[in-house]
């Protein structure tokens, strides 16, 4: 009777445990962090946005965003990088490191069991506790005596932590906070990535258009130093117009290696990024004649891109782990009990092992309290809570430099646009002085010289034009990277985030 109420009590104990752990939670709740801004769009007073940006409540495109550009060898190579790339392959991997902690953390949270079975082979002396030997002893001759003998068990322990004070609980929500945090890291990765890719395209592109002007410039500067050859040779201009030629020359065909290196080097940064070595892997011959403008380029609200864009989505998250931080150290302040229980078969040999009699059972309820550390564990509270605020600042930071990265690509745009314009008319204006001068040199008003200098300067404007149409593009790109414009519904491999939808559409 005494072990049935013994039994009944500690039950009713458990049961009343049990009940105060489910509603006692310590530590603040997590709240998603106010807005950094309420402004309707990202330009300061005074500016305005660049021709072709529209802001969209909702800002969504068709596919991936490199395939705005209508660039059929650009959308080749981001794929090619997306799915081998070992800065992917990295983020993955840190994807699933932190999603086995969250299943570590929650495993840990529920019953824990354990199984054993131990064989053993003891020596027994009376004599170490007492007895008497063998030769003294009144009764029966060798009860003393040293034995040697077998034991054989099989058991096991079921032991769960009440978790008093929701420390355990905590855990759970920060190991998932992290692996939701590794998640929109994964998906940093994946937008930069397309969006470095993108930009080496435009920069080859851009370099190959400078090349290709400056090449022709070198061409004239040689077809003009055989005719002043050819005149200083009759006498028609003297020795000094021909040095001055020729270092014209020398000066055009010096600034040929530098333009060569950085678009050589811009091919090998392409293969990098692929995470191809240069020798087994050649970049495509992007040109700028490949690629088109979008006429509208939607940009989220920058109430929408705080919801859109990964990095400031990771830095949310990582506050969320930061707070679940404080209630852990919190709960480790407070009392905690944990209940086990061992049953176990013991017998001296294997055959009685199934034998009632060889069963024993032992049920352990303890109780943890700290009660002198030196004030450690409160220093570790605040050190959560210190962590806490510096997790919050660095999400407003995030934050803030993506409003500025927004608006420092809007307003490169808007220069782009004002650029462009320019060198268009440049361009008309010195092929049409071109073409005037070389009707007016065969009309005998003109020198050849005229002609190729006119010539020359055209093919000058032409290079700055292929440099500004290049620098356009990188900055749409950039543009595209800053307000998270959608690529992920159909770019990013399945295995990312582990469903069969790849990495999931965006927000």
């Amino acid at each position: 009777m005494a072990a049935a109420r013994s039994r009944l009590f500690l039950a009713t104990a458990s049961a009343a445990a049990l009940a105060l752990a489910a509603c006692t939670t310590v530590g603040p709740d997590f709240q998603t962090p106010a807005p950094v801004s309420t402004a309707p769009g990202y330009a300061m007073a005074g500016e305005q946005p660049p021709p072709g940006v529209r802001l969209d409540p909702d800002a969504r495109m068709a596919g991936p965003w490199w395939q705005a550009f209508g660039s059929p060898a650009l959308d080749g190579v981001v794929r090619l990088a997306l799915a081998d790339s070992p800065s992917v392959a990295e983020a993955r991997a840190k994807l699933e490191r932190y999603q086995a902690a969250q299943q570590e953390a929650t495993g840990e949270r529920g019953p824990q069991a354990e199984a054993n079975a131990n064989a053993q082979r003891q020596k027994f002396n009376p004599a170490a506790f007492g007895f008497q030997s063998a030769a003294d002893a009144p009764g029966p001759v060798g009860f003393s005596r040293a034995r040697t003998f077998d034991l054989f068990s099989l058991g096991g322990r079921v032991s769960y932590d009440l978790d008093l004070f929701g420390g355990g609980r905590r855990r759970v929500e920060a190991a998932a906070a992290r692996a939701e945090q590794a998640v929109h890291e994964a998906d940093a990765t994946y937008l930069a990535l397309s969006a470095n890719v993108a930009l080496e395209a435009m920069r080859i592109a851009g370099l190959r258009g400078e090349l290709a002007a400056l090449e022709a410039i070198v061409a004239d500067d040689r077809t003009l130093l055989d005719l002043a050859h050819k005149a200083f040779a009759i006498g028609g201009i003297p020795r000094s117009t021909v040095v001055q030629i020729e270092a014209q020359l020398a000066e055009d065909e010096a600034i040929l290696p530098p333009l060569r290196r950085r678009h050589d080097a811009a091919r090998h940064q392409l293969a990098l990024l692929v995470g191809r070595p240069p020798a087994d892997w050649t970049a495509p011959d992007f040109d700028l004649a490949q690629f088109t403008v979008p006429a509208v380029t939607p940009v989220s609200l920058p109430s929408n891109l705080v919801r859109r864009r990964p990095d400031i989505l990771a830095a949310e998250a990582e506050l969320h782990a930061a707070t679940a931080a404080i209630g852990v150290a919190l709960a480790d302040q407070y009392p905690n009990i944990r209940l086990s229980a061992n049953g176990a078969l013991s017998a001296l040999d294997p055959a009685d092992l199934i034998s009632p009699d060889a069963a024993g059972w032992t049920l352990l309820s303890g109780v943890t309290a700290p009660v002198f550390d030196g004030g450690a564990r409160k220093a570790r509270t605040r050190q959560a809570e210190a962590e806490a605020r510096g997790a919050h600042a660095r999400y407003r930071l995030t934050v803030l430099r993506a409003f500025v990265e927004v608006s420092d690509a809007m307003a490169a745009l808007r220069t782009d646009q004002q650029r462009l314009d320019a060198l268009k008319r440049a361009v008309a204006l010195s092929g049409e002085s071109a073409d005037v001068t070389l009707v007016a040199a065969r009309l005998g008003a003109r020198t050849a010289s005229e002609v190729l200098q006119s010539r020359r300067q055209l093919d000058r404007n032409r290079r700055d034009l292929a440099e500004a149409q290049a620098e356009r593009l990188a900055d749409l790109v950039t543009l595209y990277a800053a307000s998270a414009a959608d690529w992920r519904a159909t770019a990013a491999p399945a295995s990312i985030r582990g469903g069969p939808d790849g990495a999931g559409a965006g927000r």
